[in-house]
């Protein structure tokens, strides 16, 4: 397992790597070492502006390679948001390696998890939260197919459902309280009294009776969050919501 030290001294190579990169314009720590919240399980978050946007592929390219053939990583996936492509690396060690890169001018912190090192940031800016009508909608969608799956035997489909319907109405809270919605992130700052509704929700089994029984708390649950988003939408959802869960 990686160590905090290897952590930081890989951050600072990567750092360093870039200040001496042409290419890169600006480089930013971001995710929880800006925000001075790092424990021993956080991963790195780097985030570099690169000065010609066509440049974007062969930056990417090129750091991609260092990161196989001198720091050890093992696999990665990109995930893209906008202009932004976030490559993830796992390291040797278990150590998860976030690069963001972005063309220099959309480079901005999108949130206040953000320390410029080098280069000139622009206006910050944020990535829209989802509405509550999203969530609600994905939520609804998730218990549709949750009651389908257990009416079909199809058990391990329907716990998958079953979970969908839970963190949903978990994001719902989220965003009513002012947490992150995204990824769970918001989850363990929720009240102890919204917690509590979901006490009882994870499926302890793949008997038919348990599914059924994790169901109607995640849907009492959920339907407690619309009331309190939107108590026309939940009047309008109540009676059908329930009947799947009978």
């Amino acid at each position: 397992m990686f160590t905090v030290e290897q952590r930081a001294t890989l951050r600072a190579e990567l750092l360093s790597v870039a200040a001496s990169d042409p290419r890169v314009a600006a480089t930013a720590v971001t995710g929880s070492a800006a925000a001075e919240r790092e424990d021993r399980w956080s991963d790195i978050d780097l985030a570099f502006g690169v000065g010609q946007a066509a440049e974007m592929p062969e930056v990417i390219r090129d750091w991609t390679a260092r990161m196989y053939q001198q720091h050890a990583a093992l696999h990665h996936v990109d995930v893209l948001a906008g202009d932004w492509i976030y490559r993830v690396f796992l390291v040797a060690g278990g150590l998860q390696v976030d690069l963001a890169f972005v063309p220099a001018a959309e480079f901005r912190a999108l949130s206040p998890a953000f320390r410029l090192v080098t280069g000139v940031a622009n206006s910050p800016s944020q990535f829209p939260a989802p509405s509550a009508g999203e969530i609600i909608g994905m939520a609804w969608l998730y218990a549709a197919h949750a009651r389908a799956c257990i009416a079909r035997k199809k058990f391990l489909q329907a716990e998958y459902m079953v979970s969908g319907v839970r963190d949903h109405a978990l994001a719902l809270a989220c965003l009513r309280l002012g947490l992150s919605a995204a990824h769970g992130r918001g989850f363990d700052s929720l009240p102890n009294e919204v917690k509590a509704c979901f006490e009882d929700a994870l499926v302890r089994s793949m008997a038919e009776a348990e599914l059924l029984r994790a169901f109607g708390v995640v849907v009492r649950g959920l339907l407690g969050e619309i009331q309190l988003a939107d108590r026309d939408l939940a009047q309008r959802l109540r009676e059908t919501l329930t009947e799947l869960t009978a």
